[in-house]
């Protein structure tokens, strides 16, 4: 049996296969998937996993050198804005790394998700709880 904190099969495969530049998204309950990226459903109810709970699971095994995120979460959901920003900086601290974030429209969001090798689907019900991560090297 696997030791580390990720036990999904498919999760922890997506993210040992990632490059450097290479993007997964981590996406709310309602973020639309594009057929021909990889799909990781982990949604069991409404907020079950949260997206912070699939984002600290992911960022556990995952190098990140950049996150884009979608503007409208700074007015729609500050709370989790700022949650998430929290987590980004202590990743940096864990990593010894700055993580270049970048701030698009949700839209232009739902259009790069489609060269993501795969979206992750968690329980979260907020609105724009979605996040694009781009891997980074370890060396």
């Amino acid at each position: 049996m696997k030791k580390g904190t990720l036990l999904n099969s498919m999760l922890s495969s997506v993210i040992s296969r990632l490059g450097h530049t290479d993007s997964l998204v981590i996406g709310d309950a309602g973020l639309p998937i594009p057929a021909a990226v990889e799909r990781i459903d982990l949604a069991l109810t409404h907020g079950v996993p949260s997206f912070l709970q699939v984002f600290d699971t992911v960022t556990d095994e995952m190098q990140v050198e950049k996150a884009v995120i979608a503007a409208e979460i700074k007015e729609k959901n500050p709370l989790l804005h700022q949650l998430l920003i929290e987590r980004l900086t202590e990743l940096e601290q864990r990593q010894k790394n700055q993580i270049t974030l970048q701030y698009i429209s949700h839209e232009a969001l739902k259009t790069l998700s489609h060269s993501s090798h795969a979206v992750v689907r968690s329980g979260e019900c907020t609105p724009y709880a979605n996040v694009i991560l781009y891997s980074g090297v370890v060396f």
